[in-house]
């Protein structure tokens, strides 16, 4: 199921013990300095970094407001936030960092936030299994049938993973991977899939999903955490639906098999539930 030894060749990093968050934001400012001054107040964040992907510039002013909110919460005094700009580009969310000197990643959405207490140990499950995927929101894939008898790809969100009790992809809007796969993703991704990428903004955290697991061989792990979402909603219902139904099927023609591997297991924290 994709559990290995935690070795020091796989978490090899002088940082090991702590990560870096790095925000995924699309004009929401309000909600990305709740969002950075959250994270910043965990005790495992190395830094934060944010992916800034319109057009214009970040102001001054919120580059400074951003800084002074971050060190406000931070236990750290030496706490780093930085502002990847991305200039507009659709694919440029899971580009490689060169100041990250942590090897663990913590993707997150600039409208989700997830207890300090449920990161930590969110975090000390992924040290126990560095190459997959290890986050709080599964979705899951089967094969169906459309009305002329072929054979799809069906995408599942929370519903689907509750009803059939197993998940295959968990999303990168709250989900920790190796900073390796950031390289992977960007510089030995095929050019085809690339450019769909970029055509495609919502089709990321599917791709970076099939992208683990094509890579490690191993399903993701689902770990049992309330998180609270201050922005709106996904793109998981109605006709978002019916586009995840058309990401998923494309990507999956760019791959020779099916990388998605699925699941049953979900990790839960011991302290906090009865285990039977």
């Amino acid at each position: 199921m994709g559990w290995i030894p935690d070795r020091a060749s796989l978490v090899s990093s002088p940082y090991r013990g702590s990560y870096t968050v790095l925000i995924n934001t699309w004009r929401r400012n309000s909600p990305l300095k709740r969002t950075a001054a959250h994270y910043a107040s965990c005790v495992g964040a190395d830094a934060i970094h944010v992916v800034w992907s319109e057009i214009e510039p970040p102001s001054e002013r919120l580059k400074s407001d951003l800084d002074r909110a971050v060190k406000l919460k931070s236990w750290r005094p030496d706490i780093r936030v930085e502002i990847e700009e991305n200039g507009g580009g659709g694919s440029g969310r899971f580009k490689p960092i060169d100041e990250v000197r942590t090897d663990a990643i913590f993707s997150v959405d600039d409208d989700v936030i997830v207890p300090c207490s449920s990161l930590e140990f969110a975090f000390s499950v992924w040290k126990t299994a560095p190459l997959t995927m290890v986050g709080f929101v599964p979705r899951m894939h089967w094969l169906d049938l459309d009305k002329s008898g072929g054979v799809f790809h069906r995408y599942g969100g929370w519903l689907s993973v509750w009803w059939m009790g197993s998940y295959s992809m968990v999303l990168s809007k709250a989900a920790f991977f190796h900073k390796k796969y950031l390289d992977l993703y960007t510089n030995e991704m095929p050019s085809p899939l690339q450019d769909y990428l970029a055509r495609e903004r919502n089709c990321e955290d599917i791709a970076m999903s099939m992208v683990v697991a094509n890579a490690s061989g191993t399903p993701p792990l689902w770990v049992k955490g309330k998180i609270q979402e201050i922005g709106s909603w996904g793109t998981s219902n109605g006709k978002g639906k019916e586009k995840r139904n058309e990401c998923l099927n494309d990507l999956l023609s760019f791959y020779e098999t099916v990388p998605l591997l699925s699941t049953n297991v979900k990790i839960v924290n011991a302290r906090q539930e009865w285990v039977w």
